[in-house]
């Protein structure tokens, strides 16, 4: 049996983004900040609950967007640091904390992971004697995974499917052309939602982030559900799986 477990949309770096200890804004933060404080102590706290539970993790991959970037769309104001170093020395940090065997880490997107075209992730990848990857294909036990952080999204909640299929169909024609080899799990994140899809043939989904409520873009523009969590595989020796995603509950004061 090896163990999978899969990360994406840690945002570290932003005040809504998966924050170890050490970084956290203090809970006697004024107003506003004081909430994000909250927030960033319970989402730590259930991750590393969570990744205690999940013990031993074989393989780990990194979907993507690890670190938030430098926030130039909102003038850096939602950050706990502008600092790229940082951000990835948090980032590491959290990354660590599964203690797997395997580690291996998918490129985010450029505004997040790579504002100045250099490939923050890679780095991170790099302390943590790991690999880096734009388009990672991962066979385990006879099951191939393929992983990418970046797919299309939808504003409809009966529309979430789409992309995800289309990225089997498109797995099938690259294969056909000996571009790409076919895959049984397609696994996309960056749209910060968990749905799946899928045949006998076959499971696509897109993963939950590990970022929680509360950035600017979410809160004004966007109106669809997010999901905050991970998701895990355990993979028998014949190629026989089993997966589950484990997802953090937020309830809103007003609820």
């Amino acid at each position: 049996m090896s163990r999978l477990v899969i990360l994406s949309d840690l945002h570290c770096g932003h005040r809504a983004g998966l924050t170890p200890p050490g970084w956290q804004t203090p809970l006697e933060a004024p107003d506003r900040l004081a909430a994000y404080a909250r927030q960033q102590r319970v989402l730590w706290s259930w991750y590393s609950a969570t990744i205690a539970a999940l013990q031993p993790i074989d393989v780990l991959v990194v979907n993507g967007d690890a670190i938030d970037g430098r926030g130039s769309r909102s003038g850096g104001t939602e950050l706990i640091t502008t600092d790229l170093s940082a951000q990835a020395g948090m980032a590491a940090q959290c990354i660590a904390e599964a203690k797997a065997s395997a580690v291996h880490v998918v490129a985010g997107t450029p505004y997040h992971a790579g504002p100045d075209g250099e490939d923050w992730e890679e780095r991170i990848a790099d302390d943590l004697g790991g690999s880096f990857h734009g388009h990672l294909w991962l066979p385990i036990n006879g099951v191939m995974f393929d992983f990418k952080h970046k797919v299309g999204s939808s504003s409809v909640p009966h529309g979430r499917h789409t992309a995800i299929s289309r990225e089997r169909v498109w797995n099938l024609m690259w294969n056909e052309r000996e571009g790409a080899p076919k895959s049984d799990v397609i696994v996309r994140s960056h749209v910060h939602y968990h749905e799946f899809s899928g045949n006998p043939t076959h499971l696509a989904m897109t993963t939950p982030a590990l970022q929680g409520w509360g950035s600017k873009y979410g809160e004004r523009q966007c109106s669809g559900i997010v999901d905050i969590g991970l998701v895990s595989f355990d993979i028998t020796s014949e190629g026989a799986y089993t997966w589950q995603p484990h997802l953090l509950r937020v309830k809103h004061p007003q609820a």
